[in-house]
């Protein structure tokens, strides 16, 4: 509840609305600095495009702009494609780690109840006291010896 009456207090006060201002004008000057360095790229572009075609005549500055983009652009796709796993790993722990959060805030907000239950201690310490055996368990058990894939993680 108390989340709730700062979230709204925040509104209240146009602290919110001043901030998605600043973030909205940023956002404009930096597009428009986007657009004004893209257009200097192509300027550039066109400027080493008319330094070649007068060098090496106009066929051949044409097949050479053409494939070297293109292997600009291969290259780029290429790197994308190599670090996808490494940006599927960070999400998946990423994941995991906003999971257990969720998971120990939920288990914290729900204490309280569960001590002033009839339950009270004991309802607490059974899955806990299960949890360890489990995890005691699993670091003492010894993998088949004809199993070739036990052992390793998953």
């Amino acid at each position: 509840m108390g989340m709730l009456a700062s979230l709204i207090s925040g509104l209240a006060s146009g602290e919110t609305v001043a901030a998605v201002r600043r973030a909205r004008t940023a956002a404009i000057v930096y597009a428009l600095a986007a657009l004004a360095a893209l257009c200097g790229l192509g300027f550039l572009v066109g400027a080493a495009y008319i330094w070649v075609a007068g060098r090496y005549g106009p066929m051949a500055a044409c097949l050479g702009f053409g494939i070297g983009f293109l292997v600009i652009a291969g290259l780029l796709l290429l790197i994308y494609q190599l670090s996808a796993g490494a940006r599927a790993r960070r999400r998946a722990r990423r994941r995991n780690a906003d999971m257990k959060a969720v998971g120990i805030t939920a288990a914290l907000a729900i204490l309280p109840t569960l001590l002033k239950g009839k339950g009270g201690l004991g309802t607490i310490l059974g899955p806990v006291i299960a949890l360890a055996a489990y995890a005691i368990y699993r670091e003492n058990i010894k993998p088949d010896a004809d199993d070739p894939g036990a052992g390793e993680a998953k």
